[in-house]
């Protein structure tokens, strides 16, 4: 099984979130910059299906030449390798043109014989929360499309209970597909190809071992240049949830802070009065 990861570069963001002066996009000065945490686990997931399968794992990124740190950064957990579709400026790009350039490129391998049987992306953009390539890119694909995924099992038998007449594209075996809906536990039997959006803690994500390391400064990394953006980033500005300002309130000293204690417990129902 043929996988691509689809990643963005995304700021790396351990304390308080600053907007830029448009107010579309965070402040990225002095950030460093990694993959979101969804797109971990996809690629995680990506891996650990190739390895099942005999298939080969393709990352994917559209962004500035710097954006190469986080294709290497998933081949030297087990990615085989890499395409950098750069773009100077990728804010300009708005999730339909994101989904456009991917299509292209996957079309593109096809009709040169590298097919991808599954297309993995993040649940959503860890910087801007579009939540919505995964799902333009399968309406441009033709492909299904599935959303909120955390597990997914390779059909034993190649097609699984899904293939069959509904498979779409042809059809090139089954996944099983495991994700949190409202009522619990959510399982698919889903054709291929596909596009899968995959959301964090089903899997946990692997550390490049000093191989890894190695292997991902030697890995063949394809780069094209970003097409003119066809629709434009339609976003017009973010907002940053107003912080709720803490209080602490002193119930006492000592001994003497007993009673007003047994007074917040019975409230909020630790102890009966």
């Amino acid at each position: 099984m043929n996988i691509l990861v689809c990643i963005k570069r995304v700021p790396d963001i351990a304390g308080a979130v600053t907007l830029d002066d448009a107010g579309t996009g965070i402040d990225e000065s002095g950030l460093g910059h990694t993959m979101s945490s969804h797109e971990e686990c996809a690629v995680e997931l990506a891996i650990q299906t190739a390895a099942a399968t005999g298939g080969t794992v393709t990352v994917l990124t559209v962004g500035p030449a710097e954006a190469v740190e986080q294709l290497r950064a998933a081949v030297a957990v087990g990615a085989n390798d890499g395409i950098l579709i750069e773009a100077a400026d990728p804010s300009v790009f708005g999730p339909e043109d994101i989904a456009q350039v991917i299509g292209d490129v996957v079309r593109d391998r096809a009709e040169a014989g590298q097919s991808f049987d599954l297309v993995l992306l993040g649940n959503d953009a860890a910087d801007t929360g579009d939540f919505q390539v995964g799902i333009r890119l399968a309406y441009d694909l033709e492909y299904p499309v599935l959303t909120n995924i955390q597990m997914l099992t390779p059909a034993e038998d190649g097609s699984g209970p899904g293939a069959g007449a509904n498979s779409t594209a042809g059809g090139s075996g089954s996944v099983e597909a495991r994700g949190i809906g409202p009522a619990g536990t959510e399982i698919f039997a889903l054709d291929l190809p596909a596009v899968v959006a995959v959301q964090e803690g089903g899997v946990d994500p692997r550390y490049p071992s000093i191989t890894g390391r190695m292997k991902a400064k030697k890995a063949a990394i394809v780069e094209y240049d970003a097409p003119e953006p066809g629709t434009g980033n339609p976003r017009i500005r973010l907002e940053l949830p107003e912080v709720k300002a803490s209080a602490v309130t002193i119930l006492g000293e000592g001994p003497d802070a007993a009673p007003a204690l047994v007074d917040v417990l019975e409230e909020i129902g630790v102890i009966r009065p």
